[in-house]
């Protein structure tokens, strides 16, 4: 049997095992019901799989509309001769010594080339007619040493016959090849068929000469054209009797034959040289005086030189200077400003006004090229 005492003592443990028996009731009540509760709860939705967004296309910068402008620019190369007051070529020039104007409007030089650059395509004329007999064997060879000494192994040379009819001895070729040819031709002592022959040159080189080389004719002639004068007369004359034409006639006849030739001259961009071995003997006649006027004013207009050796032992020396002449050119280049679309010939004035004391020689215009 307990005693009171004992009882006492017990209590705390009763009353502490009593409060744990309700907590662990309690416990196993609430359980079971929570647990049902996350079971009648739907599932939670899968994680959604994001699908990356295509990295969007940049619009096009749209473009500007620009206006096309269409430009036809022509360039226009123009050889130049500058010499002192003794005739002798002048070097050192740049392109801000020169002005060009072109039928009256200043033109901007776009650069100058080096006439050692640019080859040389050359027709040589040799008058076989008999008012050159006399000479003619001492031109034929001082011509053949002035393409030996001027040309270079870029260069070429073609050789014409001024005849009763053009003649073509030989076409462009190496120096050499072009000397000995111009050594194997004959005086003729006939008549002379001048404006013919320099026309056929012109058009042979216009053919045969590509863009890109300097293109010369140099005729060793007095000029004086007997064929062209004979044809007219025999066509006007009647009842087969040969009419010569009066003096009158015959000069108006070369005047409008020099002015086609140098139109000509001048559509194919060359530079016309001229040698007149007869000397002060031309002024003895006014229709070879009116020739030779004709070849110099073929030459200025192109740019090149008419000389009258006095004597046959000037003429070494007048070769010499159209040699020296050719390799010392400046070749001025620029793009006209004339938008025009004809081909109206365009007229050319080049100065070099910062050595006012020096001769400038350039062609005084030029027909445009078909564009």
């Amino acid at each position: 049997m307990n005693s009171p005492g004992n009882r006492m003592n017990n209590t705390p443990a009763l009353l502490t095992g009593a409060l744990a028996f309700f907590f662990l009731s309690l416990i196993f009540l609430v359980m079971p019901a929570h647990a049902q509760t996350l079971k009648q709860m739907p599932a939670p939705p899968p994680v959604p799989r994001l699908k990356p967004k295509p990295t969007p296309t940049p619009k096009p910068t749209p473009t500007p509309e620009y206006e096309v402008i269409r430009t036809t620019s022509n360039l226009v190369v123009v050889p130049v001769s500058v010499t002192d007051a003794q005739g002798q070529p002048f070097l050192g020039l740049t392109q801000n010594d020169f002005r060009v104007q072109e039928d009256g409007r200043p033109q901007e030089i776009a650069q100058m080339g080096d006439p050692e650059q640019v080859p040389l395509d050359i027709a040589v004329l040799l008058d076989v007619s008999a008012s050159v007999d006399a000479r003619f064997v001492f031109e034929q060879r001082t011509a053949a040493d002035f393409l030996r000494q001027v040309l270079k192994k870029e260069d070429r040379a073609s050789v014409f016959a001024i005849d009763q009819k053009p003649r073509l001895i030989q076409e462009l070729t190496t120096v050499e090849i072009a000397a000995q040819k111009l050594m194997t031709i004959a005086p003729a002592r006939g008549f002379t068929a001048f404006f013919d022959s320099v026309l056929a040159a012109e058009a042979y080189l216009d053919k045969a000469s590509p863009p890109g080389r300097r293109r010369l004719i140099l005729v060793i002639s007095d000029g004086d054209d007997t064929a062209r004068i004979l044809d007219v007369s025999a066509n006007q004359s009647r009842n087969g009797e040969l009419q010569l034409m009066g003096t009158d006639a015959q000069l108006r006849l070369i005047e409008r034959a020099q002015a086609d030739v140098q139109r000509e001259v001048q559509r194919g961009e060359i530079t016309f040289y001229s040698i007149n071995p007869s000397g002060e003997t031309m002024h003895l006649n006014v229709r070879t005086a009116r020739s030779e006027l004709g070849m110099e004013r073929i030459a200025a207009a192109t740019g090149g030189a008419a000389f009258i050796p006095r004597t046959d032992s000037d003429l070494p020396d007048v070769f010499r200077r159209i040699a020296s002449e050719i390799r010392s050119q400046y070749l001025i280049q620029y793009y006209s400003n004339n938008q025009s679309s004809d081909r109206a010939y365009r007229r050319i004035v080049v100065t070099a006004p910062v050595r006012p004391q020096l001769r400038v020689r350039a062609r005084e215009g030029y027909y445009p090229k078909q564009k």
